[in-house]
């Protein structure tokens, strides 16, 4: 046993070492300058993190003037995550998706009511049975404007409901685009059994707490 003693407390030194490491890097992160990413043939685009990207994938592509939902990575320090180093949650990065808009129809103060209606604001590092940091709650900002924004929002919401939000607040650094298979799940897959009994039920108490008249036809 006594050999064993050298061994372990070399693990445990580089161990801490490297936690050390990552909490210096995600925190790089959060104080980081916003990046802003230009409008492209006139469409804006957003990021947002709130649990499994297939549920908040297909909430925000029901939304007029939303013109695609992309499930990806986002908010973490470490380069080309996949989703399998995701889910240890080693990455800093949460689950997140890239919102294309017409900033024309739908506004990011409206996409961030879309953001606080669609999940549980309370809960930390998860959304129900989902838990770990990879799905906790970020809303990200590309400038100032859109940081206060988020700020008022989420103090009125806290102060309404009595209630501290969850949400954490980060710069926009980068986007990783999940795998192709994560792509549009939801529709791909709708008799899944996580989509029957997970996202369906996430989507509807979303529906009915959120203005039916910024809703799509058919949703």
């Amino acid at each position: 046993m006594k050999h064993l003693l050298p061994i372990l407390i070399f693990t445990l030194f580089f161990s801490c070492q490297n936690n050390a490491q990552s909490n210096k890097s995600q925190q790089a992160v959060i104080n980081a300058e916003p990046v802003e990413v230009p409008l492209v043939n006139g469409m804006a685009k957003a990021y947002f993190a709130s649990g499994c990207f297939w549920c908040v994938e297909s909430i925000y592509e029901s939304v007029k003037g939303v013109e695609e939902s992309i499930s990806g990575y986002a908010g973490g320090h470490t380069k080309n995550p996949t989703y399998a180093e995701s889910n240890t949650g080693s990455t800093g990065h949460a689950e997140a998706v890239e919102i294309i808009y017409d900033p024309k129809i739908v506004t990011f103060e409206t996409l961030v009511d879309v953001y606080f209606t669609s999940q549980d604001v309370t809960q930390v590092n998860g959304q129900g049975n989902d838990r770990g940091s990879q799905y906790r709650s970020i809303i990200f900002y590309q400038n100032e404007e859109q940081k206060q924004i988020i700020l008022k929002k989420k103090t009125a919401l806290a102060k309404k409901r009595n209630v501290k939000i969850a949400a954490e607040v980060y710069p926009f650094q980068k986007f990783w685009v999940a795998e192709d298979y994560h792509q549009d799940y939801k529709k791909h897959h709708p008799n899944n059994s996580y989509i029957l009994n997970v996202s369906v039920p996430r989507f509807n108490r979303f529906k009915a707490n959120f203005p039916n008249a910024l809703l799509k036809k058919g949703y």
